[in-house]
């Protein structure tokens, strides 16, 4: 029996391409995943204040205190903290109250300024929380990160006026 050229040219050509799966869709920013995405960072954040015998709100009224270009009467430090937390204004009293008792602000007068120790605990958490949060944001492209950053900037504006009108 002979053999045709069709055998053998059969055998010496190239493999059928191997189809290359499409990447999966990025996931869309609803509700849920912006959520679930604070809820992670706020995690980490919690667990190590949690180490330093501190709160959240704790840690949100003592940066506002630090961060401030001027000493802040408790009132001010109140409407700020709740700017950010959104929390009841008796509640933010209380965990300034819980600074206080904690010697991590003082009174001086009618202000409350942050103590050594209050300075000492932000660097700590600052700088334990830093390289973790450099390893969560690192490598993310620059412009997903502006686009994520006006999105979250137009969710906060619409959120906080919702709230408005629900407490008006």
């Amino acid at each position: 029996m002979t053999t045709t050229g069709s055998t053998n040219a059969a055998s010496t050509a190239a493999p059928a391409p191997v189809p290359v799966p499409a990447p999966a869709p990025a996931p869309v920013a609803t509700a849920r995943e912006l959520g679930l995405a604070h809820y992670a960072a706020r995690g980490v954040l919690e667990y190590v204040l949690a180490r330093h015998g501190a709160t959240f709100a704790q840690q949100i009224a003592l940066r506002a205190a630090i961060n401030a270009d001027a000493p802040q009467t408790p009132d001010e430090l109140v409407a700020q903290v709740q700017g950010s937390l959104k929390a009841d204004p008796a509640g933010i009293r209380a965990v300034l109250d819980e600074l206080r008792a904690n010697e991590l602000l003082v009174a001086d007068g009618e202000h409350l300024r942050p103590t050594e120790a209050g300075r000492e605990l932000f660097a700590a958490v600052a700088a334990e929380t830093a390289p973790i949060s450099a390893r969560v944001w690192g490598g993310i492209p620059a412009e997903d990160l502006a686009a994520a950053g006006r999105v979250l900037a137009l969710v906060t504006e619409r959120a906080d006026a919702e709230l408005a009108a629900l407490t008006a």
